[in-house]
């Protein structure tokens, strides 16, 4: 039994390999298919174009030596807004797009604030989403306070394709290290340096000295900080302070700082970012260079006029499970709704063979939009011939004097066609991006492929029509190219099976960073229902427009719409009826960034039983949103649908807490096949918007060098309060993540336990006199899930040893400690006993827990307990502390806690 439970164990282990959307392969050292954006947002500057450039160009090969001669940039394209005027030298994307954006230029996220960063909300060794760059920094005015920007480039680059964190920590900038000194928190420790209090005002220095003790954290005062010597000799380490001109390397096992509470130390295991970076893929499949690379290539491309071309199956399967219809009602939104003005539209349909329905239309008005509508198919037959269609929508394209790169097609199917394959190279030769809709459990799969080798979406939608996937699937095909203000954002998507006579009632609000061109969208299956849509202000809304023939009914509110919360009351009028209400809308202002939700899974293809993270970021431009209510709605090839609730806790799936993105784990699979996620966001009285004092991942600030023994100080980092929130009113919001597909579910359901608790990774400590109380946060019986049936605390004088040999270290007796519901707070106190006496005692401790089929969850992140006896303690032994508040009474207990995540990345 406890080599089975070994081996499910090894299996469950996080094999993550991440679904960010990124095109960046490497192809002979060189890594291809880099894209920087400059955000619509951005005022036009072509100097910045310029500067983009050099900045790679010296970050290839500052990488280039920094990797020992292994990797380097070798073709990077710059995508320009549709905004910016048009020259000769820019080129039209083909599957490049704002989403796939590996670097983005784009506003701070508040005014001021300008340091780099990269979004990074999952485990060790996994990629990031994208870097966030300013186009100040950019253009170099923040050189002083960041340091090159090439150099900065290779810091963040280590975040976006290795999985690797920072060895800095603004939030605890000093430690007390087991030397018994206060260490600044860097790797290495041989950078060298002084501690100061150094603070300015009015354009002068009025503060500078050194630093005092506090007498709570018994570490440095508050304002203290750490400076650099100008002229250094040690090379590492570049994710520490990159522009530093003696570092030029990565920390390595042997220079690592293993004490310092670094983020790498948390997240990765306590291992040196070399490690990490020399475990991955792309160090596996590449040796290093015997000649220095060539300089990058760079490809501007612009972007134009949206040319999409819909490419409809209209074969004999489609007249099943109201097919057709359906597929008509979410192409009509998508026609009326969703695509944006300046759009060229066409349409194809096919079954056997394909025919052009409509050549391409420039979307101008209205007119355009239902002229479009009468090319939608009315009757289905014959077989399914998916080349013949992808041909046809390139057809039209051709017909209009396009080109087909970057051109979008909108494929939907709901048939097999094995002659689908034939045409995928063709395909992905053709530069244009393949959006696939799978309808129902038969659609070719072939598609998918073609989807994924393009950049375009993949989704799925079941013939179970309440979950209104089809819907969904044309909404979540807004512009991703454009202005967030132009984009059409999905703010309520639902439906019910009814008798007849019974109600669908519910309520949507319009917030005040929406309300532009709102759209309400009533469908049904049988018989027109009878709809009433109220105000905020209970007034009753005009009419809606019928259309029969496709059981749909449309209110367009055009112009700004009333905010608060709207009520609508539908009542079925037939028996076994379904019933969809959807409701989108537009920025209300250009000026002001609207409330988004973005959805993912970490992975678009999985293995049972390995679990699947759920993530849902949710933002207001680059602001994180705390507090909303969020769920998932995991739909199975069948139409059973998976109701989980994410959580922003830092706590099992969700990597840190308040960041803004929610997270859960997924593991009730239903069966084999393609699933859908779709997102809800409610954001009520508890919702904020947190003026983060730094997003996680910045680049390090350097507040000044030590030349000469003086400190040549930096204008401070503009910074907000750490609590400052500002209340966020009433919300709604609804993402469609895309499909993912999952293979090895048994037929028959398996009633062994293969899911062991989640790993605790928000242990904290504090002391009280002779005893230490603990806090975390439940885990679950099933990671997340559930309730455990014990834990294991264990402590010990080494944090290697209590990592490496846990099951040999000292346990804590935990017979009073009743486990709670997953998610619940835990709390725990103990005195600590069988300790050495000396000077100084380091107790680090750290949990395990066990379900009740005696699976255990990996280590938790350890804490740290300094016991030691203050008149003995060294202070830094180079720029020593004569402060008259460092000799506090004897054998005082002092608590540093260090939250260390333990992630175990097996292969």
């Amino acid at each position: 039994m406890g080599l089975f439970r070994s081996f499910v164990f090894l299996l469950m282990l996080y094999l993550l390999q991440g679904s960010n959307t990124s095109l960046v392969r490497l192809n002979n050292n060189g890594y291809e298919g880099i894209i920087i954006a400059i955000d619509p947002a951005v005022p036009e500057d072509e100097t910045l174009i310029e500067k983009i450039q050099n900045m790679v160009i010296d970050a290839s090969t500052y990488l280039f030596e920094a990797t020992e001669k292994r990797f380097f940039f070798k073709n990077v394209s710059i995508l320009i807004p549709e905004n910016w005027k048009s020259i000769t030298q820019y080129k039209r994307p083909k599957h490049e797009s704002y989403k796939h954006a590996d670097v983005r230029v784009a506003p701070p996220t508040l005014p001021g604030r300008d340091e780099p960063y990269t979004k990074q909300f999952t485990a060790c060794e996994e990629k990031g989403e994208y870097i966030h760059f300013t186009p100040d920094f950019v253009l170099g005015n923040k050189q002083n306070e960041f340091g090159p920007s090439g150099r900065l480039l290779v810091h963040e680059w280590a975040h976006l394709r290795w999985g690797v964190f920072d060895e800095y920590n603004d939030d605890e900038p000093f430690y007390r290290a087991k030397s018994r000194k206060i260490e600044a928190t860097r790797c290495s420790t041989s950078i060298t340096g002084l501690n100061r209090v150094y603070m300015c005002e009015g354009g002068s220095c009025v503060t500078n000295r050194e630093c005092r003790i506090d007498s709570k954290t018994k570490l440095y005062e508050k304002n203290c900080q750490f400076f650099p010597d100008k002229d250094q000799t040690e090379k590492t380490s570049i994710m520490f302070m990159q522009g530093i001109d003696s570092v030029t390397e990565f920390c390595n096992e042997k220079s690592h700082n293993q004490e310092a509470p670094t983020l790498q130390n948390k997240m990765c295991n306590y291992r040196s970012t070399w490690e990490v970076i020399s475990n991955s893929e792309d160090f596996k499949n590449t040796t290093a260079m015997l000649a220095p690379p060539p300089p990058p290539v760079f490809s501007l491309l612009k972007f134009s006029e949206r040319i999409v071309c819909l490419v409809l199956d209209k074969s004999g399967s489609m007249a099943a499970s109201n097919r057709l219809n359906r597929m008509n009602q979410a192409a009509q939104h998508f026609l009326l709704q969703t695509v944006e003005n300046g759009s060229w539209v066409g349409m194809v349909h096919f079954d056997s063979s394909a025919s052009i329905k409509s050549n391409l239309i420039q979307i101008i008005s209205s007119s355009e939009r239902r002229k479009l509508l009468e090319s939608l198919p009315t009757a289905a037959s014959g077989g399914t011939s998916i080349c013949s269609g992808i041909e046809s929508g390139f057809q039209a394209i051709r017909n209009a004097d396009f080109r087909i790169d970057g051109s979008e097609i909108v494929l939907l199917t709901d048939g097999e066609d094995s002659t689908a394959k034939s045409c995928i190279e063709k395909v992905k030769q053709s530069g244009a991006i393949i959006h696939f809709i799978a309808l129902g459990p038969d659609a070719a799969q072939a598609v998918k492929e073609m989807s994924i080798a393009t950049g375009g979406k993949y989704i799925y939608a079941s013939d179970e029509g309440q979950n209104n996937g089809l819907i969904d699937a044309f909404a979540a095909l807004a512009s991703e190219n454009i202005d967030a203000s132009q984009q059409s954002l999905q703010l309520e998507s639902k439906g019910l099976k009814l008798n007849s006579n019974d109600w669908m009632n519910g309520t949507v609000i319009i917030d005040s960073t929406v309300g532009k061109d709102t759209f309400f969208l009533i469908t049904w299956n049988q018989q027109l229902p009878s709809i009433y849509l109220f105000d905020p202000n209970g007034i009753p809304m005009g009419t809606f427009i019928v259309d029969s023939a496709s059981k749909m009914a449309y209110l367009s509110i055009k112009g700004a719409t009333k905010v608060g919360v709207w009520t609508y009351n539908i009542q079925a009028k037939a028996s076994s009826e379904t019933l969809t209400i959807t409701v989108n809308s537009r920025a209300a202002n250009s000026s002001v960034p609207p409330i988004t939700v973005n959805a993912k899974m970490n992975k678009d293809t999985n293995s049972y039983p390995s679990p699947l993270i759920v993530y849902a970021e949710i933002l207001q431009g680059y602001l994180p949103i705390l507090g909303a209510n969020v769920t998932a709605f995991i739909e199975s090839k069948f139409g059973e649908t998976e109701v989980l609730e994410l959580l922003d806790n830092g706590a099992g799936a969700d990597s840190f807490k308040n960041d803004g993105v929610y997270s859960r784990y997924f593991t009730t699979y239903k069966e084999n096949g393609p699933y859908n996620l779709k997102v809800r966001a409610h954001g009520g009285e508890n919702a904020v918007t947190w003026n983060l004092r730094h997003p996680l991942n910045r680049a390090a600030y350097i507040p000044g060098w030590v030349v000469d023994g003086n400190i040549e100080g930096n204008p401070p980092r503009p910074e907000n309060d750490e609590d400052t929130q500002t209340n966020v009113e009433s919300f709604t919001r609804v993402a469609t993540g895309g499909a993912f597909v999952v293979s090895n579910v048994p037929q028959s359901p398996s009633f062994l336990d293969l899911f062991p608790p989640s790993q605790i990774t928000d242990l904290e400590a504090t002391s009280n006199e002779d005893e230490i109380n603990l806090t975390w946060t439940a885990p679950g019986d099933d990671f997340d899930v559930g309730k455990v049936q014990e834990y294991i605390i264990r402590i010990s004088e080494s944090i290697l040893d209590l990592r490496d040999n846990f099951d040999d270290a000292l346990q804590v007796n935990t017979t009073a400690l009743l486990p709670k519901e997953a998610n619940s707070k835990e709390t725990f106190t103990f005195k600590p006993g069988n300790i050495s006496e000396e000077n100084e005692t380091h107790i680090f401790i750290a949990i395990q827990s066990v379900d009740k089929s005696n699976l255990t969850s990996k280590v938790s992140n350890i804490v740290q307990v300094a016991l030691f006896v203050q008149e003995d303690y060294i202070p830094d032994e180079i720029h020593p502390d004569t402060s008259p508040d460092k000799n506090p009474p004897k054998n005082e207990f002092v608590l540093s806690i260090f939250w260390y995540k333990l992630i175990f990345c097996i292969h």
